[in-house]
C-alpha cells in the first residue's frame, strides 16, 4: 500500500518552545486538494488544527491562531506546520491529511489520505 503522505518532525519541547512538522506529499497523485493538520489526544477524536486550500487560503482553529502557521512548498511538495509559543494543551499525535473538502475543513471525514502521525509533547 502506498503511503501518499509521509510525515517528519515532532518530539518533545517545553512550554513556550517551537517546533515544525513536515509532510511530504510528492507521491500524492491528485490535484486541487485541500491539505490540513489534525491532532488527536489520547481517548479523543481528531481535531482539525489548520488547513490550506488549493488556492492558498488558510484556516485555523481559534486556539492556535497567531501561534501556528500552515504553509505549503509546491516546488518541494512539502506541507509544513510551524508551531510557536507551544502550550501543554497542544500535546497530541499530529496527522497531515489531504482531500477534496466539500463542507468543513475541520472535519476528519472530509479527508481521504493521511500521514502516519507524529507525536508532539509539550511539557510545563
Amino acid at each position: 500500500q502506498v503511503q501518499y503522505l509521509v510525515q517528519s518532525g515532532g518530539g518533545s519541547v517545553q512550554t513556550g518552545g517551537s517546533m515544525r512538522l513536515s509532510c511530504d506529499f510528492s507521491k500524492y497523485p491528485y490535484s486541487r486538494y485541500c491539505m490540513a493538520w489534525f491532532r488527536q489526544d489520547t481517548g479523543m477524536g481528531r481535531e482539525g488544527v489548520a488547513a490550506i486550500e488549493y488556492d492558498g487560503t488558510t484556516n485555523y482553529i481559534d486556539s492556535v491562531k497567531g501561534r501556528f502557521t500552515i504553509s505549503k512548498d509546491n516546488a518541494k511538495n512539502i506541507l509544513y506546520l510551524q508551531m510557536n509559543s507551544l502550550k501543554p494543551e497542544d500535546t497530541g499525535m499530529y496527522y497531515c491529511a489531504a482531500g477534496w473538502v466539500a463542507n468543513s475543513w475541520s472535519r476528519s471525514n472530509e479527508y481521504n489520505y493521511w500521514g502516519q502521525g507524529t507525536q508532539v509533547t509539550v511539557s510545563s
